[in-house]
């Protein structure tokens, strides 16, 4: 990075944050401090308000704002691709913040970068992955999901479990405070405190129902952070399947969640997965028909067996 690039991209860091140690700017551009001292002067000099204090760092005095800046044709395209997947994927608010991003990063590209980035646009497109209906449904509990975590408030709802409880129920009520949001293989799961498991569960909006937004308030633990937070395994059955080489490529594309390792070699390919409960691969064993067997546990094995010999009966 030339010293023009790395004073300009000081003046936006300065911009998105309160305040920033000298140390700090220095890691992130890797130089030295006495180069970023060197570059802070510059700055002042030029007639940028930079206040610094011992010991605490450097910031732009209140009320500061960089003018707007060009964009290259890469930048624009990315953030015009940004504002397409925030149109699919968020709410009807977003969808609209998104439209006019778009209008006015465009409003303010030259004819030459326009034409270009239109071009590029042209090469690429988003596929949603959802149905139009799972999709109109996710977006509704989206914005109320969004909206109570905002105003810190508890919601309530219906929710079809992917796996029976011990019980043999498959539904259940909740009520939840929502902790955030989060996309996961093209679809929206809700991090929360759950009241009936008193601990922190993950709930796919699709498979909610009849979602309330409720008076309750709540306050999130201060040390919770969704960007650091990490679910707890408790995956612990492992499963080895053996495929054929027939479909050894339809399953490198399946994308199964549950895959750990795979192995290919002359008699096929072995596939390591790790479940909750053995159920949860049924299906997915069985779509394989012939060009599958499960290799252990022998529990799993004898499962498929019954459930095929079932599915005989039928024919």
């Amino acid at each position: 990075m030339n010293k023009t690039d790395r004073l300009l991209a000081i003046v936006l860091e300065l911009q998105s944050r309160e305040v920033i140690r000298g140390e700090d700017l220095a890691a992130l551009f890797e130089t030295s401090v006495r180069t970023i001292y060197r570059d802070i002067q510059a700055l002042s000099e030029a007639g940028v308000p930079i206040i610094g204090a011992p010991g605490t760092g450097y910031s732009l005095m209140e009320g500061y704002f960089l003018p707007p800046i060009s964009f290259t044709v890469e930048e624009a395209v990315t953030l015009l691709i940004g504002a397409d997947f925030i149109e699919q994927r968020f709410d009807d608010e977003y969808r609209l913040r998104a439209q006019a991003a778009r209008r006015k990063i465009e409003a303010i590209l030259s004819e030459g970068v326009r034409n270009e980035t239109s071009r590029v646009r042209k090469t690429l497109r988003l596929l949603s992955p959802s149905k139009p209906v799972t999709l109109s449904k996710e977006r509704q509990y989206f914005e109320k999901i969004r909206r109570s975590i905002l105003d810190k408030r508890k919601i309530r709802f219906h929710y079809l479990k992917g796996m029976a409880d011990s019980k043999g129920n498959h539904h259940s009520d909740r009520t939840v405070a929502p902790y955030g949001l989060v996309l996961v293989e093209g679809s929206w799961m809700l991090v929360a405190h759950c009241d009936l498991r008193q601990e922190v569960r993950h709930f796919r909006l699709s498979r909610m129902t009849e979602l309330l937004e409720l008076e309750d308030r709540f306050e999130q633990p201060t040390q919770f952070n969704l960007r650091e937070y990490q679910p707890s395994d408790d995956r612990h059955l492992q499963v080895r399947l053996r495929f054929n080489h027939d479909v050894v490529d339809k399953v490198k594309e399946s994308n199964n969640r549950f895959i750990e390792e795979m192995e290919e070699h002359q008699d096929g390919l072995d596939v390591i997965l790790r479940v909750r409960q053995l159920d949860e691969l049924l299906q997915w064993v069985l779509g394989w028909g012939a060009n599958v067997r499960v290799v252990e546990p022998e529990s799993f094995r004898n499962r498929i067996r019954e459930e095929a010999e079932k599915m005989l009966k039928r024919y």
